[in-house]
């Protein structure tokens, strides 16, 4: 028979007004989000330096300098390092933070990107760098479920769509900072080290100021109630009701009826069961489709501003210039985050994605490139924060990691591989090679999404039903 307990502990969390307690939480999980978005986008910054210091030449790769397609793409194998390690951590260990909880997972994962990430600032080989960056990779992979899953979970329902563009607000603030650092920095040796080694360091410093805040987050009450730790549940949501209370001035509404999740046996193999398994092909196709046009531009963008005949100095400045736009997609998603269906916001962003890279392909003035790029990044933030929103309200809190990390993890490997992939294209066929394979991946994202369900407004219990 399903809790009636846990249900009660939910609804009690969906009532909650707009609070300065409850906020504070989602500000202090999103500060750890930081790191993935730093992790993946210092990548296009740091590839002149690690280059031009003759880390990715052929020989370097040991015994993948055989593989054509990697000599082609020469830094892509940092590049699929990187997401080889994501894929690994959100597919075989996302699952962890069903098992042992939200902020255990969520502070193991952060302190373990610390460690990894400084040590491979300080190695001297591509290979090397490419074996530390898939296992600092793992840690990051991890770290994302379990931030979506945390946040989904313990925000109330009328303002998830808003935490999770506030969210990603905080967390892509870091990509100017990426891009102006890498801009400044270049051709330096701060501390005597290569500018690029020290780009990669500043990650692990801030990680350690994060690993101090994170005493500020309480586990996640609805994980607390599924594990049947009923008192430690109570004793969270009480001190966050007492908490409100005391800054709103104001009494709590009334309870709404709540409704219980079904119970489960919590594995794995539920996604693929006749209630989930719809779900679960849909978000992992999106997953590969939405990457190749969010991580193929952002990542990449200083590479096919060269393309379109811009000079390597005026590339990085324009790409700082355009990096600067990615905060504010999802600034403007607070505005309309809960307002308009989760899946509208989706299929729009990826529908000016589709148009805007094509236009990119054929411009050559600078404005204009400017100009295209920081619309496409509008969107392809605004198309980020509303499917981080979406993907763990499909899924009970039983598997809900689980789950968003078997689904995200496609779009790792997709990555990976899309980052070799466009390599190639732009060897052969130039920017415009690039933009059909953007294009096409986003049509197959919309078609995707268009299939799943609506969620906006809805408890996740009722979701999950």
């Amino acid at each position: 028979m399903p809790d009636q307990t846990a249900a009660t502990i939910a609804a009690r969390l969906d009532r909650l007004p707009p609070s300065r307690t409850v906020w504070t939480i989602i500000v202090l999980i999103s500060l750890g989000g930081i790191f993935e978005f730093y992790d993946l986008f210092f990548t296009g910054y740091v590839a002149p330096g690690m280059v031009g210091d003759g880390l990715f030449k052929p020989e370097s790769l040991g015994f993948l300098a055989g593989l054509s397609v990697l000599k082609v793409a020469g830094f892509g194998t940092f590049v699929f390092a990187t997401f080889a390690g994501l894929w690994v951590g959100a597919l075989i260990f996302g699952q962890v933070a069903d098992r042992f909880g939200r902020r255990a997972v969520f502070t193991g994962s952060l302190l373990w990107y610390m460690v990894c990430t400084a040590i491979m600032a300080f190695q001297t080989s591509g290979l090397a760098l490419d074996i530390w960056r898939f296992i600092a990779g793992i840690g990051i992979g991890v770290e994302l479920v379990t931030i979506d899953t945390f946040i989904s979970e313990i925000i109330p329902r009328g303002e998830r769509g808003k935490a999770f563009a506030v969210n990603q607000f905080i967390t892509f603030l870091v990509v100017p900072l990426i891009a102006f650092l890498a801009y400044a920095m270049k051709g330096s040796k701060p501390f005597g080290l290569d500018y690029w080694r020290v780009l990669i360091l500043i990650g692990s410093v801030g990680a350690v100021v994060v690993f101090a805040l994170q005493r500020g987050i309480p586990e996640s009450p609805r994980w607390l109630a599924r594990h049947g730790r009923m008192a430690e549940a109570e004793a969270i949501v009480a001190d966050i009701e007492r908490r409100v209370v005391a800054e709103t001035g104001a009494a709590l509404p009334p309870l709404q009826p709540a409704a219980p999740e079904e119970e489960g046996a919590g594995s794995i193999m539920e996604i693929f069961g006749a209630e989930y398994l719809r779900r679960t092909i849909i978000l992992s196709i999106f997953n590969m489709a939405q990457v190749i046009g969010f991580y193929g531009f952002a990542a990449w963008v200083p590479t096919l501003l060269i393309h379109r005949g811009i000079t390597v100095t005026h590339s990085l400045e324009y790409a700082f210039i355009i990096a600067i736009a990615n905060p504010f997609g999802p600034l403007l998603g607070t505005v309309f985050a809960d307002r308009i269906e989760r899946k509208t916001q989706i299929i729009g962003a990826l529908v000016v994605m589709t148009v805007v890279i094509g236009l990119f392909a054929q411009s050559s003035a600078p404005p204009v490139l400017i100009a295209l790029g920081v619309l496409f990044t509008l969107a392809s933030n605004v198309m980020s924060f509303a499917y981080h929103g979406y993907q763990p309200e499909l899924y009970p809190t039983r598997i809900r990691a689980r789950a968003v990390g078997f689904v995200y993890s496609w779009s790792r490997l997709a990555a990976a591989f899309a980052g070799l992939a466009i390599g190639v294209l732009l060897a052969r066929y130039g920017v415009p090679g690039v933009a059909v394979f953007i294009a096409v991946a986003m049509l197959v994202g919309i078609a995707m999404i268009a299939l799943g369900p609506s969620t906006r407004g809805l408890a996740l219990e009722q979701i999950n039903h």
